[in-house]
């Protein structure tokens, strides 16, 4: 590991992104041309796997090198406590936080130890809830009495924000998070470590003009389904066609994205901020657009959700394709080996860093898990959408269980909780449409096993913690609730 503490590092979260929709890895649409010439002289990971299928608990373990059961960061309990953060590990560094995601706040703690943060609280900055006031936010909305106050606070907020934000939603935010990333950087007198979150692609999909007339030429954002929870209810169909035109937009909020990192990156070269600096690009998580019967990232962890992009350029990294499995837990590894530093949580492994010879050499190394605990918040909105259709939606399904899998680029194994385990051979059949499980397959049998060991390891499903809908949003402030509902959690 590297001593020297001087290193920066930038850390790029392109939201909900699918890797088979970025030019960069053969998408036939030019949705990232600028990420196209970043891939030349980065390592593009083709199997890389989240450890969740959404922003909480995925960027946790990107943040602790954790799993979800490890960290507890869930819908089931919406916070990061009791775990140092990458920010707080990497202390002697000039650190921001800059996002637009709901998730990503002082609320949930993911914020700990950046020394300057923004997020969707456009009124109230990020510097107003951080630290002790970001607890004693949360003690104030814990409390029945003192959550009218808070609530209180939050409508006049939102009354300002209302008269003096965009108002464009998370879209018209990205440019200016990129204007915040680069005036931080050219700020500091001392190492940095700048964390981005970019939201084009999160539902609801409304590109500007600009991308829009490239990819979805003449399509109304306004009249497709904006709401996967309507669809997986089962309370409206989408044809082909508007399948079309949501990809479409999907495609274009990528474009956007894709201009704005160009726009971060040509500057960093220009400025001499370049060379030196560890530059991770990756998704959280991805989205499904229809298949298996799904839209949205929640309900299922399949590949074109957890299978992500990720691409790192570092001094010592040989640009290249990498084929082997990686994880996006150990990229907490891998920017404390860049950093020289030893974390202040859990112990920098080498073993667990991207830039290391000795990477995945432990027992087992083969194979990626990810978590998914029972989504709480999306539910609600779910029963809603069903119940004004008349949809009575079965308590033993997808919509209710917890899942975990174990994967590796052959195979994977999925433990469902409240429906049939399901089992697939990712090399002969990449979108999942056979299940194997129950079959006489090594390589299923194999991440089978290696699931169990997981599993082994953790609180079963019955003793995990877990609040009604109800307990979990009346622990959120208003502005917070606001936020989840223009990205489609709740209504």
């Amino acid at each position: 590991m590297d001593t020297a503490p001087d290193r920066n590092v930038l850390f790029v979260v392109m939201d909900t992104v699918r890797k088979d929709h970025l030019s960069c890895y053969g998408y036939d649409r030019d949705t990232t041309p600028g990420l196209d010439g970043f891939a030349d002289e980065a390592a593009v990971y083709e199997e890389a796997v989240a450890a969740a299928p959404w922003t909480l608990p995925s960027h946790a373990s990107m943040f602790t090198g954790l799993y979800p059961g490890d960290h507890g960061a869930t819908q089931e309990n919406p916070y990061l406590e009791g775990h140092a953060t990458l920010a707080q590990s990497l202390d002697e560094h000039a650190s921001s936080c800059y996002s637009s995601n709901a998730w990503i706040t002082p609320y949930t703690r993911l914020t700990d130890g950046f020394d300057d943060q923004d997020n969707f609280f456009e009124v109230m900055p990020g510097d107003f809830l951080s630290g002790p006031l970001a607890r004693a936010w949360k003690t104030m909305n814990d409390n029945e009495r003192l959550r009218k106050l808070a609530d209180r606070i939050v409508e006049i907020g939102n009354v300002f924000h209302e008269r003096l934000a965009g108002g464009g939603g998370a879209d018209s935010k990205t440019p200016a998070v990129i204007d915040q990333t680069i005036e931080f950087i050219d700020e500091s007198d001392e190492p940095f470590f700048s964390f981005v979150n970019l939201m084009d692609a999160h539902l609801p999909y409304h590109p500007p003009e600009e991308h829009r007339e490239q990819f979805a030429p003449g399509v109304d954002s306004t009249q497709v389904c904006q709401n996967s929870k309507e669809y997986n209810a089962g309370a409206r169909d989408i044809s082909e066609a508007e399948w079309e035109s949501i990809r479409g937009l999907y495609d274009a909020e990528i474009h956007h994205v894709d201009a704005q990192l160009h726009r971060l990156f040509k500057w960093m070269r220009a400025n001499d901020e370049w060379e030196d600096t560890l530059v991770i690009v990756c998704a959280d998580h991805g989205e499904l657009h229809g298949e298996h019967g799904l839209y949205g990232h929640e309900f299922g962890v399949y590949d074109p959700i957890v299978n992500v992009p990720l691409m790192v350029k570092h001094p010592d990294l040989e640009p290249g394709r990498y084929e082997n499995q990686v994880e996006l837990v150990d990229l907490y590894h891998t920017v404390l080996d860049h950093a020289g530093a030893e974390g202040k949580g859990v112990k920098f492994d080498p073993n667990r860093s991207l830039l290391s010879d000795s990477y995945r050499d432990f027992d087992g190394g083969e194979n990626a898990f990810v978590e998914y605990y029972r989504p709480v918040v999306e539910l609600n909105q779910l029963e809603s959408k069903a119940t004004e259709a008349g949809i009575d939606l079965p308590k033993n399904s997808r919509f209710y269980s917890r899942m975990r899998a174990a994967r590796r680029p052959d195979a994977k194994y999925i433990h469902n909780e409240r429906i049939d385990d399901e089992a697939y051979r990712l090399d002969t059949d990449p979108g999942e449409h056979d299940d194997l499980a129950g079959e006489d397959d090594p390589a299923i049998a194999a991440v089978a096993d290696a699931l169990s060991e997981f599993e082994a390891q953790r609180d079963p499903w019955s003793t995990a913690a877990g609040g009604s809908d109800d307990e979990v949003l009346s622990e959120m402030g208003g502005d917070a609730k606001q936020r989840l509902e223009d990205l489609g959690y709740i209504e």
